[in-house]
């Protein structure tokens, strides 16, 4: 799966957790989901969830402390899919 395949489905997963339009559309790997995307918390745990779901891969704990912005979203998702 390519980067822009990547930021194409986080984009789609995120979307509906957004506060931030602005920050949203111009999405990219930079991107930090509190700071940027203004998403809480709680809403941090519905994404990780649909991550899950999406890509049909498990997330642990400590991969969910560093899931905080784009680039590391898609470290991420990108080791469990080789493992």
């Amino acid at each position: 799966m390519t980067n822009e395949d990547l930021i194409a489905k986080l984009k789609t997963i995120v979307a509906p957790y957004i506060q931030d339009e602005e920050a949203f559309a111009n999405l990219n790997e930079d991107t930090d989901f509190v700071n940027d995307l203004k998403i809480n918390s709680a809403n941090l745990v519905d994404i990780i969830l649909d991550i899950e779901d999406e890509f049909d891969i498990r997330l642990e704990n400590e991969d969910m402390e560093k899931m905080l912005d784009v680039k590391s979203a898609m470290a991420i998702v990108n080791s469990k899919i080789e493992a």
